[in-house]
């Protein structure tokens, strides 16, 4: 049976707009002591946009840190600790795709980097969509596209989609709701 390693101290070494970096310092269950990186992170939400005919809409959107366009569901940090992440959701949907939902239902929560960091992503999936206006914010540059379900699985299957709270949401949704 495992034992449990226990942390002794976090120190966060850097403070940024979406993350913290911190430096854990553990101690092994053989009683090393070692030091670990941590990301620190305020949460997220994601949604699934499906509109009355199956079609998912998806956002492609630029990314910085793989420096080009990603295909994504829509998505986004919390408002601060405490705003639930349903909230977090329907606030993302309006925002980058321009359709609100009265349908929003927890589909999974997903751990995207679970070695270094404690970000979690509640993911939504949200019916009965009824077209508003996007809201992107001043650096968003956001473009919609709407796929079958069934397309969807397959870009996955192929590494076409490789975002991971995308790929989890997709393949779920399919098993869940679509697959017989």
């Amino acid at each position: 049976m495992l034992k449990e390693f226990q942390r002794i101290n976090r120190r966060k070494v850097y403070q940024g707009a979406i993350i913290d970096f911190c430096k854990d310092d553990i101690i092994t269950p053989k009683g090393k002591q070692v030091e670990w990186d941590y990301l620190e992170h305020k949460g997220a939400a994601a949604v699934l946009p499906v509109l009355d005919d199956g079609k998912i809409i998806l956002v492609r959107q630029w990314r910085n840190a793989i420096d080009r366009f990603a295909l994504e569901i829509p998505a986004g940090g919390k408002d601060g600790i405490d705003e639930p992440t349903k909230e977090c959701a329907a606030r993302e949907l309006e925002e980058e795709t321009g359709y609100r939902s009265d349908n929003i239902e927890f589909l999974q929560s997903i751990v995207p980097a679970i070695a270094y960091s404690g970000e979690v992503i509640d993911v939504y999936v949200a019916k009965n969509l009824k077209k508003t206006e996007q809201s992107l914010d001043p650096d968003e540059e956001i473009e919609l596209e709407i796929y079958p379900i069934e397309e969807l699985v397959e870009m996955v299957l192929k590494n076409e989609i490789n975002d991971s709270k995308t790929a989890a949401a997709i393949m779920t949704y399919y098993y869940k709701y679509c697959h017989k």
